[in-house]
C-alpha cells in the first residue's frame, strides 16, 4: 500500500483500542454516580452505544462525515467501501482512519446518557442516539474535520472539543430539560465511589489515544498531545479539589475524578497546539469554569442534568476552545497574535451549541409524537427493572446488590430485576430461593 507507515498504523490501531476502552470507562464513571438500583441500566446506556453507533457509522455515518456533500454524493464509503488505500494526508489505511473516527462517535453518543439517566426509557434512548449521530454528530464532524465551512473559517479543533464534547454536552442538557427532572432527585446520590474512581482512571488512560491518536501519526505532535493531556488533567484535578477544600471544608473522590475529566475535556480542542505550561493553564482555568458551572446550575435548579454532563462536557469543551485561542503556541493571543483564532474558535463553538441544542429539540419532539420517552413512575421511583440480571441457567441469579424485596420484573435488557432480603440473597454458587425461581415474572415496558 503506497505511502503506508507501519509504525504510524500500529499506533493508530492502538489508539482505536484506547478510545473504544473509554466507553466502558464512562460506563463505570456514570454507574457509580447513580442509585444502586440503577447501576446496571446506567452502565448499559453507555455500552449500548458501542453496538448501535458502530452499525450507524458503518452504514452512513463515516461516509456522510468525510465524503463530499451534494446531490448524489456522500455515499462513496457506505459500508466502509473504497478504504483499501492510505487515507489522504496520513500514513495509515483508510479503514484504520474510519475505525478511529468511529470510536469518537461511540463515546460522543454515550456521553449524552449522563444527563438523562434514571428516567428515560431505554428503547427511546437507543433510538435517540442513532438519530442524533446522523443528525447532529455527523454534520458537525463534516464541517470541522471533513473539510466543511467551520474548518475553512479557520477554527481549530484538534481532537473534538466541538465535535464530541460541545455537541454531546449541549444535546444532553437540551434533552434533560425537555424530559423534566427526576421524581426522586432529592434522594439521588452516588452509590459506588470505587466505580467512579475506576471509570475516571480508565478515561484518563483512554484519552492517551483520544488526543494522542488525533495527531494521526507516532510523531512529535503525538508526543505533545499526550503530554499536554496528562498535564491538563492533573492541573484540573488539583484545582477542583482545592476549590472543594476552600468552599466545602474537604475534597471528595467524586470531585477529584470530575476535575480530571474536566481537564481532559478542556485540553481536547487544543492538545496538539499548546505548550506544556500552556496546558497547565488550560486545565486549571477550564476546571474553574466547569466546577462553578456545575455549582451554579445546581443552585439555579432549572434543569436536572443528572451527572453534570453539560458542566463537564459542554462547558468544558467550550472553555477549551476559548482557551485555545489564548494559549495556542502558533496563533494564540498571549503569544502576540491578533486574536482572530479566538474569534474563530468562539464562533465555531457557539454554532456547535446552537446547532446541537436545536436539532436535539427537533428529534425529541418528533419522537414524542410516536412514543413515550420516560419510564413509568413506579420504575422511576423504585429503580425497578434496572437492578440485577439473570443467567441463562434457570434459577441462577447474578445480583448486583441484594436488598429489599424481590420485584421479579423483567428489565430493559430482557433480564429480571431480583431484590432479596440479605438472608435470602443468592450468590454465584447458589440458586435463588424456590419461590423466586418459580415465580413467573410480570412484564414491564421497555
Amino acid at each position: 500500500m503506497e505511502g503506508l507507515n507501519n509504525g504510524d498504523t500500529a499506533w493508530m490501531a492502538m489508539s482505536c483500542a484506547l478510545v473504544l476502552f473509554m466507553t466502558p470507562g464512562l460506563a463505570f464513571f456514570y454507574g457509580g454516580l447513580v442509585r444502586d438500583s440503577n447501576i446496571v441500566n446506567t452502565m448499559m446506556m453507555s455500552i449500548i452505544s458501542m453496538g448501535l453507533t458502530t452499525i450507524t457509522w458503518l452504514v452512513f455515518g463515516f461516509s456522510w462525515s468525510f465524503d463530499e456533500w451534494g446531490a448524489g454524493k456522500g455515499f462513496t464509503y457506505v459500508g466502509f467501501r473504497h478504504l483499501d488505500k492510505v487515507w489522504p494526508d496520513t500514513t495509515m489505511p483508510g479503514l484504520t482512519f474510519a475505525v478511529f473516527q468511529m470510536t469518537f462517535a461511540i463515546i460522543a453518543a454515550a456521553i449524552i446518557s449522563g444527563a438523562v439517566v434514571e428516567r428515560i426509557r431505554f428503547s427511546a434512548y437507543a433510538i435517540f442516539i442513532v438519530v442524533w449521530v446522523l443528525a447532529v454528530y455527523v454534520p458537525l464532524c463534516h464541517w470541522i474535520w471533513g473539510g466543511g465551512w467551520i474548518a475553512e473559517m479557520g477554527a481549530k479543533d484538534f481532537a473534538g472539543g466541538t465535535v464530541v464534547h460541545i455537541s454531546s454536552g449541549t444535546s444532553a442538557f437540551a434533552l434533560a430539560s425537555l424530559l423534566g427532572e427526576r421524581k426522586h432527585r432529592a434522594e439521588s446520590f452516588p452509590s459506588n465511589l470505587p466505580f467512579v474512581i475506576l471509570g475516571g482512571g480508565i478515561l484518563w488512560l483512554g484519552w492517551t489515544g483520544f488526543n494522542g491518536g488525533s495527531a494521526f501519526a507516532a510523531n512529535g505532535d503525538c508526543a505533545l498531545a499526550v503530554a499536554t493531556t496528562y498535564i491538563a488533567a492533573a492541573a484540573a484535578m488539583i484545582t477542583w479539589i482545592t476549590v472543594e477544600r476552600i468552599l466545602d471544608g474537604a475534597p471528595t473522590s467524586v470531585g477529584a475524578m470530575s476535575g480530571a475529566v474536566a481537564g481532559l475535556v478542556n485540553i481536547t480542542p487544543c492538545a496538539g497546539f499548546v505548550e506544556p505550561l500552556g496546558a497547565l493553564g488550560v486545565g486549571a482555568i477550564g476546571a474553574l469554569c466547569c466546577i462553578f458551572a456545575a455549582r451554579g446550575l445546581k443552585r439555579l435548579n432549572l434543569v436536572d442534568d443528572s451527572l453534570d454532563c453539560f458542566s463537564l462536557h459542554g462547558v468544558g469543551g467550550f472553555a477549551g476552545a476559548i482557551l485555545g485561542g489564548f494559549f495556542d503556541s502558533g496563533d494564540g493571543l498571549i503569544y502576540g497574535n491578533d486574536g482572530m483564532l479566538l474569534v474563530k474558535n468562539l464562533a465555531g463553538a457557539a454554532f456547535g451549541v446552537v446547532y446541537s441544542a436545536g436539532v436535539t429539540a427537533v428529534i425529541f419532539f418528533l419522537m414524542r409524537l410516536v412514543m413515550r420517552m420516560r419510564v413509568s413512575e413506579e420504575q422511576e421511583l423504585e429503580g425497578e427493572a434496572m437492578f440485577a440480571s439473570v443467567s441463562p441457567v434457570a434459577g441462577k441469579f447474578l445480583v448486583a446488590y441484594g436488598k429489599n424485596e424481590n420485584s421479579g420484573k423483567p428489565n430493559a435488557f430482557g433480564e429480571h430485576s431480583q431484590r432479596f432480603k440479605p438472608e435470602e440473597a443468592p450468590t454465584l454458587l447458589t440458586s435463588a430461593p424456590a419461590a423466586a425461581a418459580t415465580e413467573k415474572p410480570t412484564a414491564t415496558e421497555v
